[in-house]
């Protein structure tokens, strides 16, 4: 625990110390009539893959007919790396529309979610996940979240290296407990003693705690916003090690100075052999020094903003095995989406998948989820989710490409080659109705948004220039809107703040620029700024380069305050009509 708070703690860690290894009473309630869990239960159920929310549409209809809440879940599953076969694919395909909302998402953290499953079928989708040689252990919960790495499936030693890793890592420090087995696969319950958890103990980790693994030269998954990152570099087509970086996180509260969304810091250079003892080392110090005492602080980034970076890599140095080298120079971040055909390096191909706001979903016109079905049933690809929340398909021969390009502009679904910027490099949290957290529309609202962007975009003649455009319903930063170009955050209903200067390399911060902004004028909103950058901007220069310039940062930033003031003010925006 921090060293104030060491004699307290929240409600949250009572009822992990008391819920015998992850237990509590979730066996219980699930064969009962109840059609949802009690608070304790509902906090322990995120450490098995499941949040329990409700239809937040219907909230107040039932409330006002006097009846309860239209309870649903949604169940997460942790896939390290993004790495889904064919047969797995189907199943999670059938179970959405059998036990879910008839939609599969892809998150922002390469995994799956359904939405809007039952209570009744919680367990019997859960089941089916495992059955499949899934899982949904670690996908929720105060552990290490799903250890994401590069999607694209190229056949060269550094990709296969950063699979290989991220599997391992998800393994060596998913919780011991067999709470997650007895109660969703019917194993007979074993002795419940200290030893189930030798790493974790009775409270696990203060919060949660998320892993990346990213390539010097591809920041395809947003390095610099996890806990603990790792930044392989490469020399002469090897892996060399890895830069290690800490601290990074994007939530934070409206309102609130001491909370804030953080870029990882630097802590030093290991060698590859060292990479899972780094990160198991760095989720130790967070356990053991992290704040117990309230949620809102418990995250690794305001350790280390408490304690400062030479105390940290003290305290690291003195936990490892291996000395820690000092961190090698990295060029500028690059980012590749890897949408399109792409050589694997092998004499196959692999072709991504834009999927919009990661929503695989029939509607509007638009069959994402009967194309990628029929698409995989016939050509039995392999796939990868993306941090972009887009599919890759793996394993492909060119003549297989061109039927299945053939087969999405069949059911609507849009090219590459279609795409906007703006459209192309979108991202939304999913929000309402069923995020309980969601102050405004994210997911629902954001096709829209991209729609009015991109005409406001085409008329200013820079359609195609790559601008991140990213969306969510609340500041806690599932959608990571604070490395954006542009980024909408949900204050209140219709209402968001607006930042901007972030960027597709991930590697700083944006400015909070406008706050409180009706949906109707986000487009207004930024239109002074769209305009001086398509007039003064030099050569090929994107929107946040120019902005930086304008506003006159030094150096990027690395942090931003939930108390921030809007740059608008400051700016001069004059501009020709």
């Amino acid at each position: 625990m921090a060293d104030q708070d060491a004699k307290k703690e929240s409600k949250v860690e009572a009822v992990k110390r008391g819920s015998r290894h992850l237990r509590g009473t979730i066996k219980e309630t699930l064969a009962g009539e109840a059609t949802h869990f009690d608070e304790a239960d509902a906090n322990l159920l995120k450490f098995h893959g499941s949040y329990q929310q409700d239809d937040r549409d219907q909230r107040r209809a039932l409330r006002d007919s006097g009846q309860d809440k239209a309870y649903i879940f949604m169940v997460r599953l942790a896939i390290p790396g993004g790495v889904v076969t064919a047969d797995q694919y189907l199943t999670l395909d059938g179970l959405a529309d059998s036990h879910g909302n008839g939609s599969l998402r892809v998150t922002t953290r390469q995994g799956f979610q359904f939405h809007g499953v039952l209570k009744k079928n919680l367990k019997a989708t859960i089941a089916a996940v495992n059955k499949a040689m899934l899982t949904t252990i670690s996908a929720c919960g105060d552990v290490e979240r799903n250890v994401m790495a590069c999607p694209a499936p190229l056949d060269d030693e550094p990709h296969r290296l950063l699979r290989e890793t991220a599997r391992e890592i998800a393994v060596q420090l998913r919780p011991a407990s067999r709470a997650y087995y007895e109660i969703w696969l019917d194993e007979d319950e074993v002795v419940n003693t200290q030893e189930e958890e030798p790493f974790y103990g009775d409270t696990y980790l203060p919060r949660k705690f998320k892993t990346g693994i990213a390539l010097d030269t591809d920041n395809c998954v947003d390095i610099y916003s996890y806990d603990c990152g790792l930044v392989a570099i490469v020399e002469g087509g090897r892996v060399a090690g890895y830069n290690v970086l800490v601290g990074g996180g994007m939530g934070m509260t409206h309102g609130k100075a001491d909370t804030m969304a953080r870029l990882a810091s630097p802590l030093g250079f290991v060698s590859s052999e060292h990479a899972i003892e780094t990160v198991r080392t760095v989720a130790a110090i967070f356990r053991d020094h992290g704040n117990r005492a309230d949620r809102r602080h418990a995250r690794l980034k305001y350790l280390i903003n408490e304690w400062g970076m030479d105390r940290f890599a003290a305290e690291f140095r003195g936990r490892v095995s291996f000395a820690l080298a000092p961190s090698r120079p990295l060029p500028p971040p690059a980012y590749h989406d890897h949408l399109g055909r792409h050589a694997q390096g092998d004499g196959r191909f692999f072709y991504g998948v834009f999927v919009e706001n990661g929503r695989i979903v029939d509607r509007d016109g638009v069959q994402t989820k009967t194309a990628l079905r029929e698409i995989v049933e016939k050509h039995r690809p392999g796939m990868r989710l993306t941090p972009n929340q887009n599919v890759l398909l793996t394993d492909l021969s060119e003549a297989a490409i061109d039927d299945i390009e053939r087969m999405l502009a069949d059911h609507g679904v849009k090219l590459v080659s279609d795409l906007s910027a703006a459209r192309r490099y979108s991202m939304a949290c999913p929000a309402l109705p069923t995020c309980g957290l969601a102050m405004s529309e994210s997911e629902r609202l954001m096709p829209s948004v991209v729609d009015a962007f991109e005409a406001e975009l085409d008329s200013l003649g820079v359609r195609d220039v790559p601008i991140t455009l990213r969306m969510t319903g609340c500041p806690n930063g599932c959608a990571r809107p604070y490395t954006a170009d542009i980024a909408f955050v949900g204050r209140k209903p219709d209402v968001y703040h607006v930042y901007v200067g972030g960027g597709l390399g991930g590697d700083r911060v944006a400015d909070l620029y406008a706050a409180d902004v009706p949906t109707d004028q986000l487009v207004p909103a930024l239109r002074p700024l769209l305009k001086k950058w398509v007039r003064e901007r030099s050569g090929d220069e994107g929107l946040s380069d120019f902005y930086q310039r304008l506003i006159g940062h030094a150096a990027p930033r690395e942090h931003i305050t939930g108390a921030e003031q809007p740059t608008v003010g400051s700016l001069s925006l004059t501009v020709l009509p």
